[in-house]
């Protein structure tokens, strides 16, 4: 493992050249920024935050963090709307625009890094006032906590983790975030030692010190607010397969673990996938993102209700226009008739209300050896593409989050995933129906 990791380093640690550049743009922006607070009595202040600023940044990836700091009495309206002024007004040369955390923030590109502006109120340790208050405290905490080698541990633990597909905080992964890989580096003190606690850690383990019990798989506590579990916002599938991976890689050490590995296009299974396409009206990433998964989620739901089995799920967006809901069924075709199962036939009230319901649309009705009322009953839609074509244009209010309800009403398209996709759903579709073997690996 050990000669792995030392060539891994090379692969992670920024060049000075590429340092260098980073940290002229860097100050451009910071300069840009300073020079747009100056008409605002409301701002106390100006600071780098996140990786940049913490020396944890990776080559491919090292957005700038610059923090806005408000005087705590600014009201909410006030200290968005000052804060998208001095955003834009900073970044005009850099096609600014909007994203959305707690409260708006904007993002523009410089050369090739990314810049956020983002507000926060400079408040006293644990008085947040916003959910970004504490990303100075962090970034204040991890540059006195980190050595030289440390960051560089952070390094390989982020691609690490973005090799497996699960880093990133957004709504959109629900993975690691860098503030994560950091507190895990700080705990464990090393990347090695991240992989070998974490391949043998227990359900509920808590890293770092909590005041009170979380219900999550694991707890990650953050160092500078006790109160605050950070494994929270990562998914229960991201916990596996960050264990599995480190289960993977203490078994059989490979520098594929930090490299972008192309998935190959696989056509197994392409046709027990379910498609739902559709466009939306221009909104933040992280919004669309978070309706498109929970639309996924709610279609399912139905799908199984209405018999067909939702082996995986999930929702993909482009950012700008298309929206696509991905279902991998066991089979899009099921049988034209089902048993309803229905009372123990020990309970008369329930027994008639049953036999009332459905007499008039059953094929046959028996007792099983369950004690149970059995009804057999033809299913309205045996095919998957046109069950939920039809549940979308009867129910869209019960199948579709309120939010994406306009949406549809322009228009959706259901297909399976035979038909010619784009080559980013080719990816999505491929993540369904492959097997990722840095998470599973067998000798």
């Amino acid at each position: 493992m050990n000669k792995i990791i030392t060539q891994a380093k090379k692969l992670v640690i920024p060049t000075k050249s590429l340092e260098k550049s980073k940290i002229q743009i860097a100050n451009l922006a910071y300069g840009l920024v300073e020079e747009q607070i100056k008409d605002f009595s409301e701002v106390v202040g100006l600071e780098f935050g996140g990786s940049f600023a913490k020396g944890t940044w990776l080559s491919e990836s090292a957005d700038v963090d610059i923090f806005i700091r408000f005087k705590e009495t600014v009201p909410s309206d006030k200290f968005e709307e000052i804060s998208k002024k001095i955003g834009f007004e900073s970044m005009k040369k850099y096609h600014p625009y909007v994203r959305y955390s707690e409260h708006p923030y904007v993002e523009a590109k410089i050369k090739d890094t990314k810049v956020n502006v983002v507000p926060c109120y400079d408040v006293k340790l644990g008085k947040w006032k916003s959910s970004a208050d504490r990303s100075p405290f962090h970034t204040r905490h991890m540059k006195k906590m980190l050595t030289a080698k440390m960051r560089d541990e952070v390094r390989l633990l982020k691609t690490f983790l973005q090799s497996t597909n699960i880093y990133g905080a957004e709504v959109a992964k629900q993975g690691f975030s860098g503030y994560v890989s950091e507190v895990l580096i700080i705990n464990f003190g090393s990347f090695e030692n991240v992989i070998k606690s974490i391949s043998k850690i227990k359900e509920n383990q808590v890293i770092g010190k909590a005041t009170k019990k979380f219900d999550t798989p694991i707890v990650i506590m953050d160092p500078i607010d006790t109160n605050r579990n950070l494994a929270a916002a990562i998914s229960e599938e991201n916990v596996g397969r960050l264990i599995m991976a480190c289960r993977v890689f203490q078994t059989n050490p490979s520098l594929k673990f930090f490299k972008k590995i192309k998935p190959k296009f696989s056509k197994t299974n392409q046709e027990n996938i379910l498609v739902v396409k559709f466009d939306f009206k221009m909104r933040s990433p992280d919004i669309i993102w978070g309706q498109t998964k929970r639309a996924a989620n709610a279609l399912s739901t139905q799908l199984s209700v209405g018999g067909f089995n939702v082996l995986k799920s999930t929702g993909f967006t482009d950012e700008k226009k298309e929206s696509y809901l991905l279902f991998l069924l066991e089979s899009p075709i099921i049988p034209k008739k089902y048993a309803k199962i229905g009372p123990d036939f020990f309970r008369e009230k329930d027994c008639r209300s049953f036999i009332s319901k459905n007499q008039s649309k059953t094929e046959l009705m028996w007792i099983d050896e369950n004690r149970k009322i059995v009804s057999l009953e033809k299913r309205k839609n045996s095919d998957a593409v046109k069950f939920v074509s039809d549940f979308l244009k009867n129910n869209l209010k019960t199948g579709v989050p309120k939010g994406l309800q306009n949406d549809f009403k322009r228009g959706y398209k259901v297909f399976l995933g035979t038909k010619n996709l784009s080559k980013s759903i080719k990816e999505v579709a491929n993540q369904l129906t492959s097997t990722d073997e840095r998470i599973f690996y067998f000798n």
